[in-house]
């Protein structure tokens, strides 16, 4: 629906607000492929990697792994300490070194490659069961695997996720990080293309819309919907539904 025809409803239950925020960010972003972004190894140890570190340091700490090592054999048996200086640029190498290589051992052992394919084949809690048993592994991390590369119904929900699901009320305010997977799950149709789009939809308005600190309320399509702008501004009119962009017009997206 247009953003300036969008109904204000912030009384709406939780349920039916959820399906309303995916519906509008859909329009707002545009709705995106399942294809995978990148392969089963690589999405699930960038992911590693990534955690409270920026998306470019990510980036510079893989490629610098496997530039330095050449392949995933090497990485598991290289001396710890120098796979945490070719990962420099995370947020914790030191720790994050020894939980690849033990990680990469459990898949070797597992399946005999390093390769992570065989899960397209596991039913979906098993394989949650599985990826989450191993070091620096959490929720996160093994949805995203699942569901971005397998198509498996689950969500992701990071801090971006979690900060616009509280705000908007599609949770409650005490609800973790933790228990909003599973909140927000049984509020959205079990269909990987939908959790997919919601997941990244969310994620790029906490990034760049609903800031931790000083969110952009004003521009943000959710604010006929969000508990956070009735408290701050007051009911959405039609002018301020009109000022919002009919899509997305901004920094790049990843």
């Amino acid at each position: 629906m247009p953003i300036a025809a969008l109904p204000v409803a912030y009384h709406l239950p939780a349920a039916d607000k959820t399906l309303l925020v995916h519906h509008v960010l859909n329009d707002f972003y545009g709705p995106l492929p399942t294809a995978p972004r990148r392969s089963p190894m690589r999405e699930l140890i960038s992911t590693v990697l990534s955690h409270r570190t920026t998306h470019r340091d990510e980036e510079l700490a893989y490629d610098r792994m496997l530039e330095t090592f050449g392949d995933w054999a090497a990485v598991e048996q290289a001396p710890t300490a120098e796979l945490a200086h070719a990962i420099r640029t995370t947020r914790w190498p030191d720790t994050q070194a020894p939980r690849i290589q033990e990680i990469l051992r459990r898949i070797r052992a597992e399946f005999g490659a390093y390769s992570l394919d065989a899960l397209a084949d596991w039913p979906t809690e098993k394989a949650l069961t599985w990826l989450t048993d191993m070091p620096g592994i959490g929720l996160k991390t093994a949805s995203l695997v699942l569901l971005f590369n397998f198509q498996k119904p689950v969500l992701p929900v990071d801090t971006h996720v979690h900060r616009v699901a509280q705000r908007v009320g599609l949770i409650g305010p005490k609800t973790s990080v933790e228990k909003a997977h599973q909140v927000l799950l049984a509020q959205l149709p079990a269909d990987a293309v939908a959790l997919l789009n919601f997941h990244k939809h969310n994620y790029w308005l906490g990034q760049h819309i609903c800031f931790f600190a000083k969110p952009d309320c004003p521009r943000c399509p959710l604010k006929g919907v969000c508990n956070h702008y009735l408290e701050h501004y007051g009911p959405a009119d039609e002018a301020a539904l009109a000022e919002v962009p009919r899509s997305w017009e901004g920094e790049k997206l990843h």
